[in-house]
């Protein structure tokens, strides 16, 4: 069960580019020996996203006693094909069943969006979000071994049709 201090928020706030971007890198670092290229990817992309307004796209912030504690987002790829981005959880908050809750916030936001289909890149070190991936209805489409990120990784993709 959620404790009541954790809150989702969809509207973005001066800071929070920056402050999720300092997550992914601080989480991915200490956890999968990514190195500071992944920070570069994360905040890229994120920034992309922060300075164009879409109403087909949506990002959730979880955070508890005011601080921002993990996120997913839904971007468009196409008319047809929505992405999920920035998936993330605080170590704190893993367990409690936020990480599904944010999932089906993020795939029922795109089924109303009209998308037919959803993808995702990982690797394969996150079992944990690929097991809720999969109990979501998320298919392994690829997978390729190579050197990203510091590290020898093994990058997926997952899709799941919505139609």
């Amino acid at each position: 069960m959620l404790s009541r201090q954790v809150k989702i928020r969809t509207q973005l706030q001066p800071g929070d580019v920056g402050y999720l971007t300092y997550l992914h890198g601080k989480i991915y670092a200490e956890e999968y020996g990514f190195d500071l290229t992944f920070e570069g990817y994360v905040s890229q992309y994120l920034s992309e996203f922060a300075s164009r307004v879409n109403p087909r796209e949506c990002i959730w912030f979880a955070e508890q006693d005011g601080d921002m504690k993990g996120a997913i987002a839904i971007v468009e790829n196409s008319v047809e094909v929505a992405q999920l981005r920035w998936f993330l959880l605080h170590p704190d908050l893993r367990g409690l069943g936020l990480g599904k809750r944010l999932l089906t916030l993020a795939v029922d936001f795109a089924r109303h969006q009209g998308y037919q289909q959803i993808v995702l890149g990982t690797t394969n070190a996150l079992s944990t979000a690929k097991t809720l991936y999969e109990a979501a209805g998320f298919t392994l489409a690829r997978a390729e071994e190579t050197l990203i990120w510091g590290q020898n990784v093994i990058l997926e993709d997952y899709e799941m049709n919505l139609g």
